[in-house]
């Protein structure tokens, strides 16, 4: 390491390929899953990232190209969520899942000049939210999802005792799907008791003072939060009524 900057050379790349390798054999040999999704995971993640590290110095040259940028994240959010819920189908309700989250936080801040209008803010910024929106719309959707399947007696109990559709698909899933927010609760309510995240470690790595990246850290949380929890209430009211569904689940939504 260079004035605090983490430098590029061997002895990284074999930190790295140790540290792939000891996640998948610890998920094969521990009956986890399948240890190559952790390798793909790796290798998909140096390459990804070697990529947008060639780009981006042309796209923060340009506000259009930032935006496009963002926009590029974003579909890719959608895309990559609706495949993990198992309802590549219904992208355009998990877009807009994300979207609720991301939009109104970004908006604040943006439009108060908290964050400023230059491209090397926006896209570091817009990149994390749109990310905690993702992951809290796939694990609030899933959750509801599998609830509605494993509770179907309920549901049908609920319509019984005249429930409407909607509001008896929310009794059932609405409460698991809150689940979703915990990571983001614990991350916040922990934060530089238990762990440094990654905005306020990047900002000191940049050069700024403790402060400085106390600050931005505490924005981070707190937007995230606020997206996160947006993102979570219309994904599981989605879910609900029907419009984000499995075909499995189909019997115990509004369709």
């Amino acid at each position: 390491m260079t004035d605090g900057a983490i430098s590029f050379g061997p002895v990284l790349a074999v930190v790295l390929v140790v540290l792939a390798i000891f996640g998948a054999a610890v998920v094969r040999f521990g009956r986890l899953g399948q240890g190559k999704a952790v390798l793909f995971a790796a290798a998909r993640a140096v390459v990804q990232l070697a990529a947008v590290s060639l780009v981006i110095v042309g796209i923060l040259e340009s506000g259009w190209l930032t935006g496009g940028f963002v926009l590029l994240m974003f579909a890719i959010a959608a895309f990559t969520s609706s495949r993990r819920i198992g309802v590549p189908k219904d992208l355009v309700w998990v877009a807009l899942a994300i979207a609720s989250g991301v939009v109104p936080v970004l908006t604040l801040v943006l439009a108060t000049g908290v964050v400023p209008w230059k491209p090397i803010a926006i896209v570091p910024i817009a990149g994390i939210v749109i990310g905690g929106a993702m992951s809290a719309t796939s694990q609030a959707s899933r959750r509801a999802l599998d609830e509605l399947v494993s509770r179907h007696g309920e549901y049908e109990a609920a319509l019984a005792l005249g429930f409407l559709r909607r509001p008896a698909a929310l009794e059932i899933c609405r409460p698991s799907a809150g689940h979703a927010l915990i990571p983001a609760l614990d991350q916040t309510r922990t934060v530089g008791l238990v762990t440094l995240p990654g905005a306020y470690v990047g900002v000191l790595l940049g050069g700024a003072g403790p402060l400085q990246a106390g600050v931005t850290q505490v924005l981070v949380l707190i937007g995230l939060l606020a997206a996160e929890a947006a993102a979570v209430l219309v994904a599981v009211h989605l879910v609900a009524a029907g419009r984000i569904s499995r075909k499995a689940t189909e019997d115990a939504t509004c369709r």
